[in-house]
């Protein structure tokens, strides 16, 4: 590729790729091959092996084996924090090879994709310092003769199952908090955005992890995830995702052996605004939280609820903005909103602006594909006229596609965020704090944005409220979410004898 030019090029031909078990990569050999097209070009980029049943209890066992035999778990903070460090600054070393392939697997901007990884690596960064500040708690308050303690322990085996939007960050914001607790890893990526997890077991294996403690298996959800969920040998399952797939998840995961579940589910986000915000900045930060990675996003903010007096000219303002965001080539370093990830997808966004106009609903902006002549992208839509009964208002769409509903009072304002079955972000767009302060204690959100949106970094913890997930990952609640707590009773002295 030519990183001298402001457009990257395509690869002469696909990359392959094996999967990955016990430190090494396994040839896909016999084993039948996905080919990936790019979903901005149209051309194969990455050929990744279907993986069966049979190899992920082989990745199962060597990450089994890893953790109870404590090579890992049983390490001071000391040596994982060297180890997660090491990986960070291997990722700052490949990070054009990962964005590179990221996006070309997922169709988001390159320099999108660059910003990603860098902040991947700061979350190895962070968790290494994680690894040395883990700990428990004691009670020197249980008389002369007893002394308790509460420890953490890490969980066990965790299988990590992650989506096709965001393939290298979601990962990031799991996989070095799992490591910095002892626990191994079994990881299966989406088949269509593979080839980042699996460079980054190779990468964790030249920092210093030990072999089976990283492993990538490829392949369905419908046969690997599925197998994965149900294993009876995996502890605890991560799992990113849409709300649908995980009440299947927690279903699957109850008929073996009761595991852990960590689960981040999907989002119906309002962005609040008043009408005494900064309305310019508003309205750029509106337009980013709806078009970030084409829309493509859990944390999308999806809702626009604002107040009735300035409701047309701001929704003008954002149609303004989105009008002059640069939608094209993912390799184009200019480029703002890249291509649709998959043709799922790309038919299902269709389908909820077809729905949209025929609830009667009124189009600001887009609703059309665009033609490139080779990929799949949507024009940033915006609906205006919008009621709360209507699909486009309820339903998760995972697009770029905005609607909009005035608000009178604060109390209306906070009621319409609430009325969802979600709960997993949201923003306030305010110049007073009193208002903004009132309105993120009551908005039922776990992710809250003031005067921003789709903020983030290592130290805050992510998750949802509702049906918007269990647990958080992220920061140290990140870390204690993959441990489990034991109490201990040490008698000091003598025994008080039960039988005299």
């Amino acid at each position: 590729m030519d990183t001298s030019s402001t457009r990257l090029s395509l690869p002469s031909e696909p990359r392959a790729f094996g999967f990955f078990v016990d430190g090494a990569f396994v040839p896909a050999g016999p084993r039948e091959v996905f080919e990936r097209r790019s979903p901005g070009h149209d051309v194969p980029v990455t050929r990744i092996p279907k993986c069966t049943t049979g190899d992920l209890d082989m990745a199962v066992d060597a990450a089994r084996a890893a953790f109870d035999d404590r090579r890992w778990s049983g390490l001071g903070g000391q040596a994982r924090a060297a180890v997660l460090l090491k990986a960070g600054a291997l990722i700052r070393e490949r990070a054009e090879e990962i964005a590179y392939f990221e996006t070309l697997e997922n169709g988001k901007p390159i320099s999108q994709a660059r910003g990603e990884v860098a902040g991947c690596a700061d979350m190895f960064d962070y968790a290494s310092g994680l690894a040395r500040s883990l700990h428990g708690d004691s009670f020197n308050n249980l008389g002369d003769g007893m002394l308790g303690l509460v420890t953490r322990e890490p969980v066990g085996v965790v299988g990590i199952i992650t989506p096709w939007n965001f393939p290298f960050l979601i990962l990031c914001e799991r996989v070095p908090y799992v490591l910095a607790s002892g626990c191994t890893i079994v990881a299966k990526p989406s088949e269509v955005t593979s080839a980042t997890t699996l460079i980054l077991a190779e990468i964790l294996t030249e920092a210093g992890l030990p072999d089976g403690c990283m492993n990538v298996v490829t392949g369905s959800g419908s046969t690997i995830g599925q197998a994965l969920i149900e294993h009876p040998k995996v502890d605890m399952l991560s799992f990113t995702g849409s709300t649908a797939v995980g009440r299947r998840v927690v279903e699957a995961a109850g008929r073996t052996n009761f595991k852990k579940l960590g689960l981040e589910l999907g989002g119906k986000n309002p962005q609040i605004v008043f009408a005494d915000a900064d309305l310019d900045d508003a309205a750029d930060g509106v337009a980013f939280g709806i078009a970030f990675n084409t829309g493509q996003c859990c944390v999308s903010g999806s809702r626009l609820i604002v107040e009735r007096p300035v409701a047309d000219a701001f929704a003008q303002k954002v149609r303004d903005k989105l009008s002059r965001a640069v939608v094209g080539d993912p390799l184009d370093e200019a480029t703002q909103i890249g291509a649709i990830t998959t043709d799922a997808q790309n038919a299902t966004i269709l389908s909820y602006i077809e729905k949209g106009q025929a609830e009667g609903a009124r189009l600001i902006c887009g609703g059309t594909a665009l033609d490139f002549g080779r990929g799949q992208y949507i024009a940033p839509t915006v609906f205006g006229d919008v009621t709360a009964d209507m699909a486009i208002a309820r339903e998760e769409i995972f697009g770029p596609v905005l609607t909009v509903m005035p608000f009178d009072t604060v109390e209306e304002a906070i009621a319409m965020a609430n009325d969802t079955d979600y709960g997993l972000a949201a923003s306030v767009w305010t110049k007073n704090i009193d208002k903004a302060l009132m309105v993120t204690r009551r908005v039922q959100a776990g992710r809250f944005w003031v005067n921003t949106t789709l903020a983030g970094g290592p130290e805050l913890p992510l998750g949802g409220f509702k049906q918007s997930g269990w647990g958080r990952e992220a920061g140290m609640y990140g870390v204690e979410e993959y441990t489990q707590v034991k109490s201990v009773h040490v008698e000091i002295g003598k025994r008080t004898p039960w039988i005299a």
